[in-house]
């Protein structure tokens, strides 16, 4: 082989090498990941949330944003109001802080920047194309995914089927079974395993009680709630002033009591001290009036307790 033949073939090589680099950036307009594939819509991304169930490896597989759904949120950004430019504006970097995410897996699908069947339809189509399924928190495209028989993941429903069972306000009864943190807590566990400190309740170790929810907390190490003890004993009720229970029989339509007969005739020996209505109206609602607490104390009872919620729960990490 001659020097003419081995010029000629290095520059073969080269033109070679150089298509095979311009086509390897070319855009893609076809899917290389089918069958595990997640067409990402334009609400999840103008949502946000889609990051951190990104960031926590529960996508298990390859998000798929197609052009058409940037070409959307570009166009929401310019055009519609203040609100829906500011998500989409949010949606622009989804897209971005996705595509550095160490650990996720994201391919931009260049299948055009407009759909002229609209960025629902081309979906769709793209869905049944490739066997991908379809990650949106669209109700109506939900709906039509589901008759379509396309596979649906919606980022609602999972935040609703993941939400703690037990909100603030419901009571249950729960049996202590140790000490708490303070002097006065006790700690009961719910038949999944989560804890709940119960305030006043130290001294009911290996007792039930009846309980209400008052806060939950979501941490790294799992859920925790606190409660506080439910009085079952009915609370006695205070005797009315006699004004009050004479307005109150003549709003029902009865008659207040009449003195007999004999009362009214017979004449009596001392004449009785008026009783001046004022103070004593007075004095009646100055003793219903429940104590204020001055504002100072307000803040400073939220701080020791928020204080001792963080060190509860940084302890409970510890472990």
């Amino acid at each position: 082989m001659d020097t003419k033949d081995i010029v000629l073939l290095a520059v073969t090589l080269l033109i070679l090498g150089e298509v095979s680099f311009l086509l390897a950036k070319l855009p893609k307009t076809t899917m290389k990941a089918k069958g595990n594939a997640v067409l990402v819509d334009t609400s999840v991304l103008m949502d946000g949330r889609i990051t951190g169930i990104a960031a926590t490896g529960f996508i298990g597989g390859t998000l798929v944003i197609p052009r058409s759904v940037v070409g959307e949120l570009q166009f929401l950004a310019d055009n519609a109001d203040a609100d829906k430019r500011a998500r989409a504006r949010r949606g622009l970097d989804v897209v971005t802080e996705l595509q550095h995410m160490p650990g996720v897996v994201v391919e931009l699908l260049q299948d055009g920047s407009k759909a002229d069947e609209g960025v629902d339809e081309r979906l769709l189509s793209l869905a049944k194309q490739y066997s991908a399924s379809i990650c949106t928190i669209d109700y109506n495209l939900n709906k039509v995914a589901v008759v379509e028989g396309i596979k649906v993941l919606n980022i609602n429903e999972l935040a609703q089927s993941i939400r703690m069972a037990h909100l603030p306000g419901d009571q249950m009864v729960l049996e202590i079974v140790q000490k708490g943190q303070d002097s006065h807590q006790g700690v009961a566990y719910l038949p999944d395993g989560t804890m709940v400190v119960v305030e006043q309740s130290s001294q009911l170790i290996g007792q039930q009680a009846h309980v209400e929810i008052i806060r939950s907390l979501q941490t790294a190490a799992g859920k925790m709630m606190f409660a506080k003890r439910v009085d079952a004993k009915p609370v006695a009720k205070m005797a009315k002033p006699p004004l009050q229970a004479a307005q109150k029989a003549k709003s029902a339509g009865r008659q207040p009591r009449q003195p007999k007969q004999d009362e009214r005739t017979a004449p009596s020996k001392q004449p009785a001290a008026p009783v001046p209505a004022t103070p004593r109206a007075e004095n009646s609602q100055r003793s219903y009036a429940a104590p204020r607490r001055p504002q100072q104390q307000k803040q400073q009872y939220r701080q020791r307790r928020k204080d001792h919620e963080s060190s509860l729960i940084e302890s409970i990490q510890n472990q």
